[in-house]
């Protein structure tokens, strides 16, 4: 296969732990052609078909110069056999956009993975509002009066901007209200921007789990991201120390009713994040922890989406 790899630069992969590198390590390995561009390369002209300006590369195996280019230039994105969509968030308007480029790409014969009008039908943190039999209280608003109230009734809450990664923004306050007002306003900006507020789970000692699922099968292992010292995120960009562990009954549960649903919907790779036994995010957008998981396992998470995106 020829595979376009639509992702961040080369240049800041940390290829130790990056899952999209683990991808590419396995394609190579298949004897598939490796490619990779930034979304900022795609293009499209009335007339013409959405291409980028393309970079084939082999994996050197050396961690330090871990790729050379074998070819560069502007190539159209349906000549491939897959393009794997991997940019990280934020999902900002430029990715938006993105989205709408590759879907045309679609429309003119590119096979995208996953499909870019489900990456814009399921935001992150608002995509679990469809499963609400999976999830803890959650509240979405813009207005500061809902969320006193959402603390009144449930008095240890979590506050969370929509558009955030990695932890990044995530607030924790306690039945005490302290900060309450001022974190409210940080978040929400004066009722200008919408805030997800979910009641704080205990669980969490035990780890915020990363479960992968890919073509609507589950990865046997999940990684519980365990928060350190007095931090409230498990995320590993956050100091969370990553133990993969075998999927629990409930986790096998709700990812066999989640993952048939959305690899329905054109989503081959999928991550749900699960506290204790409720599930608190659905990401779609480039969901890591593979080589995390392989390392720690065993089992071969890379293959198991390359299995899977040679069927698709």
């Amino acid at each position: 296969m020829n595979l376009l790899f639509v992702a961040d630069p080369l240049e800041t992969f940390r290829t130790y732990k990056d899952s999209t590198f683990a991808m590419m390590r396995e394609a190579q390995r298949r004897g598939h052609t490796v490619s990779a561009c930034e979304t900022r390369e795609l293009l499209w002209q009335r007339g013409a078909q959405v291409t980028a300006q393309v970079r084939e590369i082999v994996l050197t195996g050396d961690a330090d110069r871990w790729f050379e280019v074998k070819h560069a230039g502007v190539r159209a994105l349906k000549e491939f056999d897959a393009v794997v969509m991997r940019k990280d968030p934020p999902f900002d308007s430029e990715f938006f956009y993105a989205t709408h480029l590759l879907e045309q790409a679609e429309r003119e014969g590119a096979r995208v993975f996953n499909k870019p009008a489900a990456l814009r039908d399921h935001p992150e943190k608002l995509a679990i509002m469809a499963f609400p039999q999976f999830i803890g209280p959650t509240l979405v608003t813009r207005q500061e009066s809902e969320i006193r109230r959402f603390h009144a009734e449930h008095g240890d809450i979590i506050l969370k901007p929509l558009d955030g990664m990695g932890g990044a923004g995530i607030f924790r306050v306690t039945p005490d209200g302290m900060n309450l007002g001022s974190i409210s306003e940080t978040l929400n900006r004066q009722g200008a921007q919408s805030v997800m507020v979910q009641k704080y789970l205990p669980a969490i000692k035990d780890g915020d789990k990363r479960v992968l699922v890919i073509g609507g099968k589950p990865v046997p292992f999940c990684l519980a991201r365990i928060p350190q010292g007095n931090e409230v995120r498990g995320n590993l960009a956050a100091g969370g120390k990553g133990v993969a562990q075998p999927l629990s009954a409930r986790d096998l549960e709700i990812a066999n009713a989640i993952g048939p649903v959305l690899a329905a919907r054109g989503l081959l790779l999928i991550g749900l994040d699960v506290i204790g036994d409720s599930l608190t995010e659905i990401n779609v957008t480039s969901p890591t922890c593979f080589q995390e998981i392989t390392d720690q396992t065993g089992f071969d998470v890379a293959a198991m989406f390359m299995d899977a995106l040679q069927a698709a």
